[in-house]
C-alpha cells in the first residue's frame, strides 16, 4: 500500500542533514525523492568515507535512503537546465546552500516559480537569508551554542557546558523542514497555490529547545515564581553497582519513589512531603542527599525492579549494543534490517509516525552518486548521445 505522500516529487539540492534528514523521511512516506549532488569532491559530504563498504558511508544511507541521486555541474548552463527541467513539474524542491548562492546559480525560488508557480521551493540556512550573521558558514555545533542549548547541556557534578554530542540542530531543522513542507503541500491542495518556505536553523533549534530549555526566559514579570530547570535535576543516579536513570514528576509518583527506597517516613516529612516543599532550595538539597544515599546501597537490578513495580518511571543505561536488542525495540519492530547491493547489510530505525491506511515504510535502497543519471535524465527527454556529451563535457558524472 503506498505511503501518504505517494504521487508527491521532490527535488533535495540539500547535503549534510538538515534537508537530507527531512527529504528521506518524505522518501519513507512514499515521496519520489532525486538528490542532486556536486561533482565537486564526495558530492555530500556525508559520502566521505568513514563507517563505509564499497563507497557506500553509513551517515549517507542513514539520511539519502530511498533518493535517486543525480551528479551534476549545477555551475555550467546545462547542469542548471537540468535543474530547470527537474523542478518544472515537481511538487517540491529543497536547498540549504549559503544565502545568495542559489541567486548566483539562477536556481533561486523566482527562478523556479517562473517556470512551477506551484512548486513548494524550501530554503534551509544557518541564520536567514538576512542580518548579521546571514553570510556566515555554519554547522550543528555553531547553532548548539548560540541558541543557548550548550550552556545548558551542564550536570552538577561536573560544571562545564557541553555540547549535545549528535547533530541536535541539524536533526530538529529536518523536523521541522519536513512537517513544514507537509503543511505548505497541504495549503496548496486547498487552493492556496504554490510558497517558499524558509527555514533558519537557530529559529528551529531555538523553537525545539525552548518548552524545557528555557522556562525560566518565557515569563517576563518580576513576580513569576522561582522554580528548578530540567538541567538542573536531570542526572545519573549512582546505584550500588552501577548507573540508572529515574524522574518523578507529581506527588504520587515522587511518594512511590521513597516507599521502593525503603524511606516511607518521607512520605510524611513536611521538608519532602509534595512538590511545593521541595521547591525550597533547601530541602531540595537535603532530599538530593538522602535519595543518593538510599540508591547507593541498593544494587542496579533489585532497584529498577522495585522501580517498576511502584510505578515510578526509570530505566537502565543501555549501550549501543544493548539498544538492539531491547526487548519493546524488539517488539516494537524499531529497527528494519535490508541488503544493499554494495553496501551489505543494513540495519536501520523505522519511520516512528505510524499510519492505518497509508503506512510508511523505510524505503530500501540508497545510490552511488549520479548512479541514476541516465534514468533521470532520460525521463527528462535526453537522449543518450546527449547524456554522452553531457558526461564528456563534465557536466554530468
Amino acid at each position: 500500500m503506498p505511503g501518504p505522500l505517494d504521487g508527491y516529487k521532490v527535488v533535495d539540492l540539500s547535503q549534510v542533514v538538515s534537508g537530507p534528514l527531512a527529504t528521506m523521511l518524505m522518501a519513507d512516506q512514499g515521496a519520489e525523492v532525486i538528490k542532486v549532488e556536486p561533482l565537486t569532491g564526495f558530492g555530500d559530504v556525508t559520502r566521505l568515507p568513514s563507517f563505509a563498504k564499497n563507497g557506500m558511508p553509513a551517515f549517507y544511507l542513514n539520511n539519502n535512503r530511498g533518493k535517486r541521486s543525480l551528479g551534476v555541474d549545477m555551475s555550467t548552463d546545462d547542469g542548471r537546465q537540468i535543474v530547470l527541467d527537474l523542478a518544472a513539474d515537481a511538487d517540491v524542491l529543497v536547498q540549504n546552500f549559503r544565502p545568495g548562492a542559489v541567486d548566483r546559480l539562477g536556481i533561486s525560488y523566482d527562478d523556479i516559480r517562473a517556470i512551477n508557480p506551484n512548486i513548494i521551493y524550501c530554503s534551509i540556512s544557518g541564520f536567514g537569508p538576512t542580518g548579521p550573521y546571514a553570510a556566515r558558514p555554519v554547522l550543528d555545533p555553531v547553532i548548539q551554542g548560540l541558541s543557548g542549548v550548550i550552556s545548558r547541556q551542564l550536570n552538577p557534578e561536573i560544571p562545564f557546558p557541553d555540547m549535545i554530542r549528535n547533530l541536535f540542530a541539524d536533526k530538529s531543522t529536518a523536523l521541522t523542514v519536513s512537517q513544514a513542507i507537509t503543511a505548505a503541500l497541504l495549503v496548496r491542495e486547498r487552493g492556496g497555490g504554490g510558497q517558499h518556505v524558509e527555514v533558519p536553523m537557530i529559529d528551529a533549534c531555538l523553537y525545539f529547545f525552548w518548552p524545557d530549555g528555557m522556562m525560566d526566559k518565557t515569563l517576563m514579570d518580576d513576580d513569576a515564581s522561582p522554580g528548578f530547570l530540567l538541567s538542573q535535576v536531570y542526572n545519573l543516579t549512582d546505584t550500588a553497582d552501577g548507573k540508572i536513570v529515574y524522574f518523578v514528576i507529581n506527588d504520587p509518583q515522587r511518594h512511590a519513589l521513597y516507599r521502593a527506597l525503603g524511606h516511607p517516613e518521607w512520605v510524611e516529612d513536611p521538608r519532602f512531603c509534595d512538590m511545593a516543599a521541595i521547591t525550597n532550595p533547601d530541602n531540595f538539597q537535603a532530599l538530593g542527599v538522602l535519595l543518593a544515599e538510599a540508591f547507593a546501597e541498593i544494587p542496579s537490578a533489585e532497584v529498577l525492579e522495585r522501580l517498576i513495580e511502584a510505578d515510578v518511571p526509570c530505566g537502565p543505561i543501555l549501550d549501543a549494543d544493548e539498544v538492539l536488542v531491547d526487548p519493546q525495540i524488539v517488539h516494537n519492530g524499531s529497527l528494519a534490517e535490508w541488503d544493499h547491493p554494495i553496501a551489505g547489510r543494513v540495519r536501520q530505525p523505522v519511520p516512528a509516525a505510524r499510519f492505518s491506511s497509508t503506512p510508511a515504510a523505510v524505503a530500501a535502497s540508497g545510490s552511488l552518486r549520479g548512479e541514476d543519471n541516465e534514468e533521470i535524465l532520460t525521463a527528462l527527454g535526453r537522449t543518450a548521445e546527449q547524456i554522452a556529451a553531457l558526461r564528456e563535457a563534465g557536466t554530468i558524472n
